[in-house]
């Protein structure tokens, strides 16, 4: 199992409208998997895979099957630099800000060169825990009340940072048995699952475009936009689902759970999964014996619900793998449902006529 790539993707920064850096990293990968590659003008990558029949010609106009995995992450852009040299962010994405206190940061001035990056250290401001009040201590900031101290001089800072700037937490991707955690899962997964299942892919009547969406997390915008250009006849959105599977969540509230293998999303906020292609799924994962599960997220949503509906629509399904600690800088994935999404995707491809 390619874990490096995974690796790779999640620690390669691209927070929406800034997914220049995970984009270039993506095209390098898919060298040489694709017939043709391009760029569309919001930035998404749209990668396309002729029909490839085992005998006989394609046909002269084969379905077309988008797949849609969306490159950006959640994070942060540089809102305001004080006359002290402090960094304030506005989030692009949604962030717990339970999980940002004391963090390490990366600020990226340079959307296409890493040399240029600052490291600082991400903290709210007011008092700190020892002259708090008891309410003081309880209170939760929000995003825009949080600071970045870069230890640098403020006349040094403010030549280097600009408003706008790109930010994103600083973590490591640790391997721990069979489970992967990294701040970046979703959506570097589905990028992961999209690349690997089509380097399996040899044989197939349908056309596959394979988008690299861009700016999911700010309203699907990348998806609809590419769409357009692809006018699928099917839609695969790719991306990880809520596993709630821990310890104070009713089993009935788990959504998904680890290591139960690719989830096929029914129903979440922005769309509910084409019947037919549902079913098609799954009868290719009780063909294979590939592990599946079915699951209806209450609330959010995926590129699914922005391309069912563009143009003519098209049928369309959510393929998620399982993530315990979604928007979180510990975001976890196991290898054995990793592999299934990828299995499950590529025979599914193999199976469509």
């Amino acid at each position: 199992m390619n874990i490096k790539l995974l690796e790779k993707l999640t620690t390669t920064a691209g927070v929406p409208g800034r997914e220049h850096r995970v984009a270039k990293l993506i095209q390098n990968e898919i060298k040489g998997i694709f017939d043709k590659v391009t760029i569309d003008p919001l930035g998404s990558v749209i990668a396309v895979k002729k029909a490839k029949p085992k005998t006989g010609k394609a046909k002269r106009s084969p379905k077309k099957v988008m797949l849609a995995a969306h490159m950006d992450q959640i994070g942060f852009l540089v809102s305001h630099i004080d006359d002290k040299g402090f960094v304030f962010v506005n989030p692009v994405g949604g962030f717990d800000t339970r999980n940002l206190f004391a963090r390490a940061v990366t600020i990226c001035p340079d959307v296409n060169d890493p040399k240029k990056d600052l490291t600082g250290i991400m903290n709210p401001g007011g008092k700190p825990v020892h002259i708090a009040t008891p309410e003081e201590r309880k209170k939760i900031p929000e995003v825009r009340e949080f600071m970045i101290d870069l230890c640098l001089p403020a006349d040094e800072i403010k030549k280097k940072v600009k408003i706008g700037d790109m930010v994103v937490i600083n973590a490591p991707v640790y391997t721990l048995g069979d489970q992967v955690v990294s701040q970046a899962m979703d959506n570097r997964v589905a990028c992961w699952v999209a690349i690997e299942a089509c380097k399996k892919l040899k044989h197939h009547d349908c056309e596959v475009h394979c988008v690299f969406t861009v700016q999911e997390e700010v309203g699907l915008r990348g998806a609809v936009a590419s769409s357009y250009t692809v006018q699928p006849d099917i839609a695969v959105g790719i991306d990880v689902t809520l596993a709630c599977d821990t310890p104070g969540i009713p089993e009935k509230d788990a959504t998904s759970r680890l290591g139960g293998g690719a989830v096929l999303t029914l129903m979440d906020s922005s769309v509910i999964s084409d019947y037919d292609t549902v079913e098609a799924f799954d009868k290719v994962a009780k063909k294979h014996k590939i592990n599946a599960q079915r699951s209806i997220m209450a609330r959010g949503g995926t590129d699914t619900g922005g391309i069912q509906r563009t143009a003519g629509g098209c049928k369309a399904i959510t393929l998620s793998c399982p993530c315990r600690y979604v928007h979180t800088v510990t975001e976890m994935v196991h290898k054995d449902d990793l592999a299934a999404c990828r299995d499950l995707l590529a025979r599914y491809l193999e199976s469509v006529k």
